[in-house]
């Protein structure tokens, strides 16, 4: 088979019909053979009731329910893993991922050989209050995902060989790091491709202005879960051991002062009167407890399941 379309949707029982329809179209046109999987995400709308309708008219087309509404995450991995296609495009379902794109992103993935490569809103359809944090989110991004040529790592239309769907896990809210989970796991031919934006037809946007800062709360776990992940002893093992030395020697700088007023008869008062005391000795306890927290993080991670769970291209034997 040579694509399947991944498609989360919450309460979009309008825009289904024509959108499977304009799927659908695009397919014929190019000879492709296909596969649209739905994966409806605890809607309470008649959209379920709209994809049965549509599977009765054609066999392309397979459908997941979810009992509640779990995320776009949840529903991408249920999709990934039935997914069979050469090629696994994922678009929203509210109409503004245009299926005209599918040949062009079919050609970067097959023919000019990309891993994975995510469309580009250049020109969007957005309200300001929602294309000005959407700038800085991917700024921060590219910067500490180190993947330079995106610039929308939230589009919900992309494309991937069917290798990265099998080999990364997209969980909690980490759909907008997909190229990021794809790179981490070795697949860093990643690409972008300008597409087109449309306004949105039908309802309204299922998403509001707290995913971004979730999604930078996201990206930082991500971030340390790539570097740190299999060795949290390198990270809190450090800072434990260079808090407890900062508070070790600020308390024998105080114990020394001390003990050189007393051999001298300079009056002093107690050294437990000065806060520089409770300071040293708290950073001394912080600093352990970094220490044990990385040396019970490093135990875990010994005893996961998954510890030697590296990604193999290929073996000549």
């Amino acid at each position: 088979m040579d694509i399947s379309v991944v498609i989360p949707l919450f309460n979009e029982e309008e825009s289904l019909p024509e959108l499977y329809a304009w799927i659908e179209r695009v397919m014929n046109e190019n000879d492709f053979t296909f596969e649209v999987i739905f994966i409806n995400d605890g809607s309470t709308d008649r959209s379920w009731q709209v994809i049965e309708e549509l599977a009765e008219k054609s066999k392309n087309i397979k459908a997941i329910k979810f009992r509640r509404n779990y995320g776009k995450s949840p529903a991408l991995y249920c999709g990934f893993k039935e997914a069979q296609g050469d090629v696994v495009i994922t678009m929203d379902a509210d109409l503004q991922d245009s299926p005209d794109e599918i040949p062009g992103l079919y050609k970067m993935i097959m023919i000019e050989g990309y891993d994975l490569v995510s469309g580009y809103k250049q020109k969007r359809y957005d309200p300001l209050s929602k294309t000005i944090p959407t700038k800085l989110f991917n700024a921060t991004a590219r910067k500490i995902s180190g993947i330079k040529n995106l610039h929308d790592f939230n589009c919900g239309l992309k494309a991937y060989r069917k290798d990265v769907v099998k080999n990364i896990e997209v969980y909690g809210e980490m759909h907008r790091y997909i190229p990021y989970l794809a790179k981490n796991a070795g697949f860093d031919r990643i690409g972008e491709k300008v597409v087109h934006h449309q306004a949105r037809k039908y309802g309204q946007s299922k998403f509001g202005l707290n995913r971004f800062f979730n999604g930078y709360l996201d990206l930082i776990t991500l971030w340390f879960l790539s570097s740190f992940g299999r060795k949290p002893m390198h990270v809190f093992g450090f800072l434990g051991t260079l808090t407890f030395f900062i508070g070790f020697v600020s308390a024998f700088i105080l114990g020394a002062d001390k003990l050189y007023a007393l051999a001298n008869g300079i009056p002093q008062r107690l050294v437990t009167d000065s806060p520089y005391f409770f300071i040293a000795l708290t950073m001394m306890i912080i600093g352990t407890q970094l220490f044990l927290a990385g040396f019970v993080g490093d135990l875990v991670s010994r005893n996961s399941h998954d510890r030697n769970n590296y990604q193999i291209e290929e073996v000549i034997s």
